[in-house]
């Protein structure tokens, strides 16, 4: 996208066939030149939806990191990933000072919400009710009861529970 075109039209009003070409170019490299930009169109989407896949994962592993304390980034294994992403652009053909730019943007997105999940981490442990005094059951009565009935549990008080509930995220 360039400075001047900042606006995110609705996937709705995209016209596959616009352009600033239109009317000053001979109709066959027209529409040579639509059916090329139809295929870009085409990776454009894929890159997307492969953007959002790796973000995906990406914030599985800052979850992970978050529950160990481990920091956002990963000096070694970004270093590993530039070498082997400039290898690989290398042998595609593509630039590989461009590949590494692309790379280095995307590694500096992931740690910054690598930093955020971290932040929330903790923020949420801070809020977390701390006890330091075990916990007692309520006092049971040791009255007798009616034939047939069940004596009710304490507040609390759940068969096959270990403990106090353990969050569930991460």
């Amino acid at each position: 996208m360039t400075e001047q075109n900042q606006t995110h039209p609705d996937a709705d009003s995209y016209d596959p066939q616009a352009s600033s070409l239109a009317g000053q170019v001979d109709p066959k490299v027209m529409a040579e030149l639509l059916s090329i930009r139809s295929s870009i169109d085409n990776i454009d989407a894929t890159l997307v939806f492969l953007l959002a896949e790796r973000f995906k994962a990406t914030q599985k592993v800052g979850f992970l990191k978050a529950a160990h304390k481990l920091p956002a980034g990963d000096p070694g294994r970004e270093t590993a990933q530039i070498a082997r992403l400039r290898r690989l652009a290398a042998e595609a053909h593509l630039d590989p000072a461009f590949a590494e730019k692309f790379l280095n943007f995307i590694i500096g997105e992931v740690i910054r919400h690598h930093e955020a999940i971290a932040e929330d981490h903790e923020a949420a442990l801070a809020a977390e009710p701390r006890t330091t005094e075990p916990r007692t059951a309520e006092p049971r009565t040791t009255e007798p009861l009616p034939a047939g009935s069940v004596r009710p549990q304490a507040a609390g008080d759940v068969p096959g529970a270990a403990g106090p509930a353990v969050s569930a995220t991460a």
